[in-house]
Order: C-alpha cells, then sequence, then structure tokens
C-alpha cells in the first residue's frame, strides 16, 4: 500500500517514497511481461494529515512539480535544452514567426525569444496551462515577441498563410491527425517548416490491460486512440510535406526523464516537502514510473518528425 511508504517518507526510513517508486522502473528489462508488478496506484489510501489532491490536471501545485522536475515552465523531459534541439534545425531569427503548439506552462516561448529572436504565437488546449504560460510570459516582460492563446485539437483554426514555420510538440491529444496537421499546414507560409513530436503506439493499446489503464487514467489519455508513426508520416505526405527526417527519439525521452527525476530526488533530500507538496511529488513519479514501463516495453514510443513545404498555396 501506498500509505505505509509515506509514512517512511516522514522519518521512518531513510530512502524517500519518489526512490522506492522509481527503483523498479528504473531496473525493469525490456522483455519485462505483463505479469510484473505494477505499482498500486495514486490514492490507494490517504495520507493522514494531508489535504486530497485537487482533481484540477494542472494545479499550481502541480506545476511547481514540473518546473523542478523540467525547469521553469516546461512540460517536457530536457526542459530548454531539449527545446533549443528541436527548434534549431527551423532556422528561427527575428525575421520569423512561429506557430508554437504545446506551449507548456510557458517556459518554451520564453526561450525561444530570448535564444533565438523569433516572434511566438503559442498554443494550449488546456486552460490552466493558457493562464500559466501566459503569466510566465508577462513576468519575463516578453509580451511584445510572445503570446499564448487556448486551441481546440477537435476543431483547430490558426490564421491562415500567417507563420514561417511551426514546432509542434505531441499536439494531437487523442484526435486523428487528419484534422490537426491539416489545420497546422494551412497556417503555413509557402514553403514553411515543421518540426513535430507526437507520441505513438506500433500496436493498438488494450484498455484492459492493467498498465494501460493505469496510464491512461493518470494521464487521462484514451489509450485506442494513439497514432501509429506509418500513419502520421502519410498524412505528412499526402498533405504536400517533404518529410526530411523520421526519428525516434524515445532513448533520449526516457534519459532525460531518469535525469529529471534524480536531480528530483537529490532535492527532496535535502528539502523534505510537507505532506501535501509529498503528495504532489508521488502522483508525477508514479505517472512516470508507469510512462517508463510502456517505453521500455516498446508499447510507447516518442517521434520526431522534419518536414518542409507544409504552406498550401
Amino acid at each position: 500500500m501506498l500509505t505505509p511508504s509515506m509514512r517512511n517518507w516522514f522519518g521512518r526510513s531513510s530512502k524517500s517514497t519518489v526512490q522506492m517508486l522509481l527503483e523498479p522502473a528504473l531496473s525493469i528489462p525490456t522483455e519485462a511481461g505483463p505479469t510484473a508488478r505494477i505499482p498500486p496506484t495514486f490514492g490507494s489510501g490517504p495520507v493522514p494529515g494531508a489535504e486530497p489532491i485537487q482533481q484540477q490536471r494542472w494545479s499550481s501545485g502541480r506545476l511547481k512539480i514540473t518546473d523542478a522536475l523540467w525547469g521553469d515552465g516546461y512540460l517536457i523531459p530536457g526542459g530548454e535544452i531539449e527545446l533549443l534541439r528541436l527548434a534549431k534545425p527551423l532556422g528561427l531569427s527575428a525575421a520569423a514567426s512561429l506557430l508554437l503548439l504545446g506551449a507548456g506552462s510557458g517556459g518554451a516561448a520564453c526561450s525561444l525569444v530570448t535564444a533565438l529572436g523569433v516572434w511566438v504565437n503559442g498554443f494550449e488546449a488546456d486552460a490552466d496551462l493558457v493562464d500559466a504560460s501566459t503569466e510566465h510570459v508577462a513576468r519575463a516582460n516578453m509580451t511584445k515577441r510572445a503570446r499564448i492563446d487556448r486551441w481546440d485539437p477537435a476543431q483547430p483554426s490558426f490564421a491562415r498563410h500567417y507563420y514561417h514555420h511551426a514546432l509542434v510538440l505531441e499536439p494531437l491529444l487523442g484526435h486523428p491527425p487528419e484534422g490537426v496537421m491539416a489545420s497546422i499546414s494551412e497556417a503555413l507560409k509557402p514553403g514553411g517548416q515543421l518540426m513535430m513530436t507526437e507520441l505513438v503506439a506500433d500496436a493498438p493499446l488494450s484498455p484492459t490491460d492493467a498498465l494501460v489503464a493505469q496510464w491512461a487514467r493518470l494521464e487521462g489519455r484514451d489509450p485506442k486512440a494513439l497514432p501509429t508513426e506509418i500513419a502520421i508520416t502519410r498524412v505528412l505526405g499526402r498533405q504536400g510535406y517533404d518529410v526530411r527526417i523520421v526519428e525516434d527519439v524515445s532513448q533520449r525521452f526516457m534519459h532525460q526523464g531518469i535525469m529529471g527525476w534524480r536531480r528530483m530526488v537529490r532535492a527532496l533530500q535535502d528539502d523534505k516537502p510537507d505532506r501535501q507538496k509529498a503528495r504532489l511529488v508521488v502522483h508525477e513519479a508514479e505517472i512516470w514510473l508507469i510512462k517508463l514501463r510502456l517505453f521500455r516495453e516498446g508499447r510507447l514510443r516518442l517521434v520526431r518528425w522534419h518536414a518542409i513545404g507544409g504552406g498550401l498555396a
């Protein structure tokens, strides 16, 4: 049960709950079978004296945890380093405008403006992330060069032929790639470049599988809606893109995730959190433990596409 582990966090053991959760994940071999032990889900038992976690997906408390893991204003492993790795092949400059899907909590837009000088219009589907991103940009005094808006992946609509290039980070959110990719294509100027990452599953994920069901519940995802790499590549081709690169970046994703958690564990050893923060940390750790399992078993992958020529004439 999770509750005794949480009690250990507060002084009965020198090993933290996060370490107890993550060490099995880091040692699970790729050939681990479906009978391997799955840790209990978050919320399997109350923590005495702690307030229950809010159902809000991106609460301010959770965003503080992701800031500590990936960098201020980031929701992706690797934070600014990974973002700029993705953005630099686009050749962005102060003369270019960028459509950024997956603005996170504001760090990405600010880093792009600071490092590359580009004009950024960021979008998020979650209202709380839009608010957090807007506040982050305002604190950085970058509202003249970066703005954040909300978008609906079910009915995507962007200014037509407005942006020079697009950087899109896991934009599908369970929706078919055709509609989302068509709206991005129409938003680009002719010859615009697209850099995209997306979570894919080569084989259908069964919602009745215990590991998949836990991941889907904790991440708020529909396991049956994940696209395949081939499906996305074909959609890009049909929409007139010259697809230059299709790269599996899963290993880098996992490595950056593990590094972020190791830094978090070291920091928590020197600065013990209160009970409410501890619950948030454990919740985030459980999400990552399950995600790492699915990645190591090859059931989930993260893929990068670099394509040219998206804007329709």
